[in-house]
């Protein structure tokens, strides 16, 4: 019972992630921190994505005269360059957010949201 546990233990952590994220993002009242959680979540889905999408005994996706009349023995690259677009559009992501930081910290010398929200008023 405990082996059948652990042997998931790539699950576990992935599902701790997601936890540590969506804590980060909901409970800190810090924008950075807030940022921080939104990318330990975007990790940990990526890491998800790419923890399903191996295929048991598939090749490569590259011509094999064996191989060529099923596609049952190609892995599918679909889900890496899933990820890897996505993993792009984070970077790009939080390299604005922390522009946007930026602007605020120096609009309201401060990140703390009540704070902001408090000058807002």
């Amino acid at each position: 019972m405990l082996h059948d546990i652990l042997g998931w233990y790539n699950y576990w952590l992935i599902a701790v992630l997601i936890l540590v994220g969506i804590y980060g993002m909901m409970a800190k009242r810090n924008l950075l921190k807030k940022l921080m959680g939104m990318n330990i979540l975007q990790v940990s889905i990526i890491l998800f994505f790419l923890t399903l999408s191996p295929k048991e005994e598939g090749s490569m996706p590259v011509f094999d005269a064996e191989l060529a009349s099923t596609a049952a023995g190609y892995a599918n690259p679909l889900p890496q360059a899933l990820m890897l677009t996505a993993i792009v559009v984070g970077v790009a992501t939080t390299g604005l957010a922390l522009a946007l930081l930026v602007r605020v910290h120096r609009t309201f010398g401060t990140l703390e949201e009540d704070d902001i929200m408090e000058d807002l008023r």
